[in-house]
């Protein structure tokens, strides 16, 4: 069938929106009307870095949207069923056996390659093949082919044009801080950064009774933001010694740290304010060659653990839903993070992500 996708040729941020045919599902597929769709910083860093992903190619990975066609192997899913969409995995290597699919050995092939681990494509335009499967959806269209496996069946009474980000941002964000990390009630955590993954780490840390919460940026807004998300501390890392202002705070460091800012600064006292035989957690990185400044003999005489993060140790069937329930709660708000944008405005959100005007932007289809 035919559809509009937002096509990326070049390394910029303008990606025409064209006509292309998408493929039917296959066995372990469904096709999904695209709602709305969540912009992440990866669709921007993909777009702008040579060599991460092939073109021409249809990017896009925080989808939300309605079941429109099943494959014949398909047993969760259903016509009809509103789905979120998040990061595939091939389902089948040592990592994914057990549960653990956001490090799945094919990462690259199933999510930045552009193609089935087959090699096909399933889009199409004026005969010659585009890039799609980014991520294993390629939400940037009005309809997207995804596997059974990364397509998450979410509550109907939830507005659905929301929940896209869930699928990425906001489920690293919530998932280091109440999967990998495994914050406890009356414990501390301080967070670097209070972009969409930060602030959803706050939120996270809140509903796990973290007694403190230490939020950490250069911008006042979001700090503020972010202390009425649950944060108890704000500190301008522009204006204030950080790290300083953290240990005269607790005396011996946070239980834990969480770095989702990338600059060699915030790393650096990301983990020098974790105290005794705390964890800090690595979300982000500028380029794949980033390095982290790292104090051995402190790390070694506080028994410091330094681990990296990736989707927050996500199981996406079973922690989405969660998140789902959480903000129908009224306990993990992310609503006051967004702001809509129509689809043919993409470059206009685009630009916006990356320049930070916009916290996250999700577009309309």
């Amino acid at each position: 069938m035919n559809m509009r996708a937002a096509v990326l040729r070049d390394h910029s941020l303008s990606m025409p929106i064209e006509c292309v045919a998408v493929d039917e599902p296959r066995a372990d597929e469904v096709l999904v009307r695209v709602v709305a769709t969540g912009i992440c910083h990866t669709d921007i860093k993909v777009a702008q870095v040579e060599g991460l992903s092939p073109r021409p190619i249809v990017l896009g990975h925080e989808g939300a949207g309605v079941v429109e066609k099943v494959g014949s192997a398909v047993r969760k899913l259903a016509p009809g069923d509103h789905v979120v969409l998040t990061f595939d995995s091939c389902g089948r290597c040592p990592t994914c056996s057990v549960g653990k699919p956001s490090y799945c050995y094919e990462v690259a092939a199933v999510c930045f390659s552009g193609k089935r681990l087959d090699g096909s494509t399933t889009l199409v335009s004026d005969g010659a093949a585009v890039h799609g499967n980014f991520f294993g959806q390629s939400s940037f269209a009005t309809h997207a082919i995804a596997n059974e496996r990364n397509a998450i069946k979410v509550r109907k009474d939830a507005t659905l044009e929301l929940l896209g980000p869930l699928g990425c941002g906001l489920q690293t964000g919530a998932g280091a801080v109440l999967n990998s990390l495994g914050v406890r009630a009356g414990q501390s955590i301080a967070i670097f950064g209070v972009g969409a993954v930060g602030l959803a780490a706050v939120m996270a840390a809140r509903i796990a009774g973290a007694s403190k919460i230490f939020a950490i940026d250069v911008v006042d807004e979001r700090l503020a933001l972010a202390r009425a998300l649950g944060a108890t501390q704000t500190i301008n890392g522009g204006k204030t010694d950080a790290l300083a202002a953290i240990l005269a705070e607790t005396g011996r460091g946070v239980d834990y740290a969480l770095d989702t800012a990338a600059s060699d600064k915030a790393i650096e006292q990301a983990i020098d304010c974790v105290g005794p035989l705390g964890t800090c957690g690595l979300i982000a990185n500028k380029s794949p060659a980033q390095t982290a400044p790292v104090k051995i003999l402190g790390s070694m005489l506080r028994g410091r653990s330094i681990r990296g993060i990736v989707q927050g140790d996500s199981v996406p069937d079973l922690f989405i839903p969660r998140l789902v329930d959480f903000f129908m709660e009224g306990r993990f708000p992310f609503d006051r993070l967004v702001k809509f944008y129509p689809f043919d405005d993409i470059a206009h959100a685009m630009r916006d992500a990356d320049s930070g005007a916009t916290i996250k932007p999700i577009l309309r289809m």
